[in-house]
């Protein structure tokens, strides 16, 4: 089922809504990232301001540069680890436009589906946001501590964070948030194996951006698998 969903999403990937969403969510993804650092920066400067006196050394004028600078290599480095989760956090809020692709094409028979109010979407875009933020964060001290295992826990976590994430955003449209939960639940090891394919590529540059249309793509076919083994109530 996993790697059927993935090849019918991997068909599906020159569709001009795809190429909306991907541009969406990395646009609106580096912007977010720009405005984190010119806060730190801002904080930075307001807290050091033009010179600093230093015990021993007297009155400095470089230590607002030299911790600009080094906030700068900050926010890169935590780029690496945080510019895939957030962009598939953010992007998370326009990947009903994905399924819908998917459905239109594999599923024409549907009926509609129930779109998701915009400040329902935001509000999860924001918990979701969080919650993987602080994953990630969190987890580089494991990494630190398990370095050799350190691309394992990583893909054991993202693939069950994307995996949560995006059968629910796909589920919930067909059969409302509480039934898309009891499906999670009773297909959770399914969801989570999808969700770490979906995170090994993660780790490679231009291709993990891709990879919030394609989860978004592959656990819709995901979903109407297993709608088609175990049928669930819409609504």
């Amino acid at each position: 089922m996993i790697f059927a969903s993935f090849f019918k999403a991997m068909g599906q990937i020159g569709d001009p809504r795809f190429r909306k969403v991907l541009l969406l969510g990395v646009g609106l993804t580096l912007a977010l990232l720009i405005i984190a650092y010119a806060g730190v920066l801002w904080l930075v400067q307001s807290a050091v301001g033009d010179s600093t006196t230093l015990p021993l050394i007297g009155e400095v004028t470089w230590l607002g540069d030299l911790l600009g600078g080094a906030s700068l290599l900050l926010m890169i480095v935590l780029s690496v680890f945080l510019m895939v989760p957030v962009a598939s956090a953010i992007t998370s809020m326009f990947l009903d436009v994905v399924a819908q692709a998917v459905e239109d094409r594999h599923y024409p028979s549907l009926p509609p589906a129930v779109n998701v109010p915009f400040g329902e979407a935001l509000r999860d875009t924001i918990n979701f946001l969080g919650v993987i933020v602080g994953a990630n964060t969190l987890a580089l001290i494991l990494y630190a501590i398990f370095t050799p295992f350190a691309p394992f826990i990583f893909w054991a976590l993202n693939g069950y964070l994307l995996g949560m994430e995006y059968f629910t955003l796909v589920a919930i449209r067909r059969v409302g948030r509480i039934e898309a939960k009891a499906l999670r639940r009773t297909n959770r090891m399914t969801i989570w194996l999808a969700g770490v394919l979906m995170a090994l590529p993660l780790s490679l540059p231009i291709v993990n951006l891709l990879i919030p249309i394609m989860g978004a793509a592959t656990f819709t076919h995901i979903y109407h698998a297993i709608q088609m083994r175990h049928p669930a109530p819409s609504g």
